[in-house]
Order: structure tokens, then sequence, then C-alpha cells
């Protein structure tokens, strides 16, 4: 099982450049883009895709800014079709093309797009970087989904004003250096620093813990909360390891377990371990199913213990899902709100 599921490389596609001459509006380059040869050949790259990526349908994630917007867009659309793409009936790879801000780059791309036979997803803020996108797409017979443009176009009429057309982090755009800016640096300081049980006198300063056997999305997932203030820690479960004392001295109802399908756990260990260049030899059982297996097993025993922690599955779950589960309930337990004392899973 290769990593392709939601997630993909970026390409630095820059255009051609021609030194000396004259520049030209979006709309000419448009033109000459398009009047250039299709049969280009495309980059070596290519070569380094295994059959199945080979197979699978590509999405192309274009940007003028981060593409943050994109990918989680794309992402949470992605979750639609879990069903078919856990299982390989429909693979997938995304890739996502950042700062995407003239013309002639946004052109290779769209053509590298139509020789792959990709859907082209962009967030273009510049109208002008939009409308290029669209007559390209059009023009190379490229299916195309503008994120963006709708939204802004029905907020603006809304407000009855007009959008700046500038990209995040584009010059010009002042973004005040407010409290709960501050609130974020700190928590994500604080979580890198609390990654995989580190400094577990700590772990009462945390908002939140998440614990459970490795590769069941600890790390990420606490990063990902972080970026939204929560301070976050995680404690591995490890099979004859002791988990540190200060983890049942702390409050707990903000400890997460998180679990997984045994299977799927196997597979992304053994592709971890591939990606790290390690053999059989070198990770001794960490992903033979029995030892899986023992290892769920004793994390269960955990959870069973200490039903006030709640217990989330994460098999087929993308990261943002799964970090709604737990901010929902995290919520609710800070608000008081009724909640069963029992282990409950997600």
């Amino acid at each position: 099982m290769t990593r392709t599921l939601r997630s993909g490389g970026k390409r630095d596609l820059s255009g051609p450049q021609t030194p000396g001459s004259e520049p030209s509006s979006p709309l000419s380059k448009l033109s000459e883009g398009m009047m250039s040869s299709a049969a280009s050949p495309r980059g070596g790259s290519g070569s380094d895709f295994d059959e199945e990526v080979r197979a699978a349908k590509s999405i192309y994630l274009v940007s003028d800014g981060t593409g943050w917007t994109a990918e989680h867009a794309v992402g949470a659309a992605l979750g639609q079709f879990d069903y078919c793409l856990v299982d390989h009936g429909c693979p997938v790879t995304t890739q996502l093309f950042s700062g995407i801000d003239d013309v002639d780059r946004l052109m290779e791309i769209v053509k590298q797009a139509a020789l792959e036979g990709a859907l082209f997803v962009y967030t273009l803020a510049d109208p002008m970087m939009a409308e290029s996108a669209r007559k390209a797409c059009a023009l190379w017979g490229v299916p195309w989904t503008d994120i963006l443009g709708p939204i802004t176009e029905s907020i603006a009429s809304h407000l009855g004003v007009s959008p700046s057309g500038l990209p995040r982090g584009a010059p010009g755009r002042a973004f005040p250096l407010t409290e709960d800016y501050f609130k974020r640096i700190e928590a994500i300081e604080f979580t890198i620093k609390q990654d995989d049980g580190a400094h577990p006198k700590n772990l009462n300063q945390a908002d939140i813990i998440l614990t459970g056997v490795s590769r069941t999305g600890k790390t990420p997932l606490s990063i990902y909360m972080s970026q939204n203030g929560f301070k976050v820690a995680n404690v591995p479960i490890v099979t004859g390891v002791p988990l540190p004392a200060t983890l049942f001295q702390c409050d707990q109802e903000k400890i997460f377990g998180l679990t997984i399908n045994p299977v799927v756990l196997q597979t992304i260990r053994r592709a971890r371990a591939k990606s790290l260049g390690l053999t059989e030899f070198t990770t001794g059982n960490y992903s033979e199913m029995d030892y899986v297996k023992e290892e769920l097993e004793v994390a269960g025993k955990i959870f069973s213990q200490n039903p006030s922690w709640p217990v989330i599955e994460v098999t087929g779950k993308a990261i943002e899902e799964t970090a709604a589960i737990i901010l929902r309930l995290y919520q609710d337990r800070k608000q008081k709100c009724s909640m069963p004392r029992i282990s409950r899973r997600y």
C-alpha cells in the first residue's frame, strides 16, 4: 500500500523564460502557451512512480498561496470516498503546486494535467490568473474546479464590496499579531516538545493528551490541533513499557485513546519501514500481525481500565475528521455537557 491517498508531492514546474522578451498580458501568454506543442516530453520524475500510482487518478491542486485551502477542501471531499479508496478500488494521487503566481508556470501545469488526465482544482485569488486557468483548461479539455471563486463572489455580492484579489501572505495584506496568534505559537511549541511521550512531567499543562500504539496518527493529530491553539501531548502505548505515572495524575477528562484496524495498522507499519529503507531483520516484529494484534490488545485493556478516556477509531478517517471528533468531545466536557462515564468508541 503506497501513501498516495489524500497525499502528494509538490512539483515546481516553472514555465519557459525567454531572456529579453517583452512582458505580455496574461491572455496573450495564455494564447502562446496553448500554441506550444502538446507532445513536449514529461519530466523524468514520472519514472519513479510504481505501477499502482500509474493506475491512480490524479488530482492537481494549484494555488497562488500555500495551497492550504485546496488541500483541506479536497481532503474533506475525498473523505466521502473512503469505501473506495481504502481497498484501492479507485486509487487517487494528489499533487500540490503552491505559489503559482505567473501565467507561464500555470500553463505548464495545465498542459501536464492534460497529459496525465488529471482533475485540475485551484484556489487562485487573482481574477486574471483564475480566468487564465479556466480558459486553458477549457482549451485543453482538462476538467476543473474553482474552489475559491464562487464563495468569494457570493461574499462580495453580500457585502457589496470587491475582493482584494491577493493571496494569503501577499505584500499588502496585513495580519495583526493578536493574542490568538501568540497562543497558537505557544501551543505549537509545546506540542512539538511533548511529542512521543517526551517530558511526562509536563502532561498536566496540556489541554489534550492522546495515547495509542505506534502509527495511529498521534503526532500529526497533535500538530494539527496545536495549530488551532490547543496544547497537545501524546503518549505512546508500547508492550512491556509502563505508561508514565503523571498520565494518571492529571485531569483524566482530557485524555483520548486512539485505536485502528490491525490489518490497516500492519500495512501502515510496513510502508513506513519500507520508506525508511528498513528490512524485516532491522524492524524485528514491529509489523508482524501477531505483534500488531498484541499491542492493540494491550491498548484495549488500558482503555477498558480507564473508562473516562473516549476511544476514537481512526481507521479510514482523515486527520481533520479525527481532530473534529476529539475537539467536539473536549469542548463538551469543558462545558460540562452530560456524557456517560464509560469508554466509548467513535
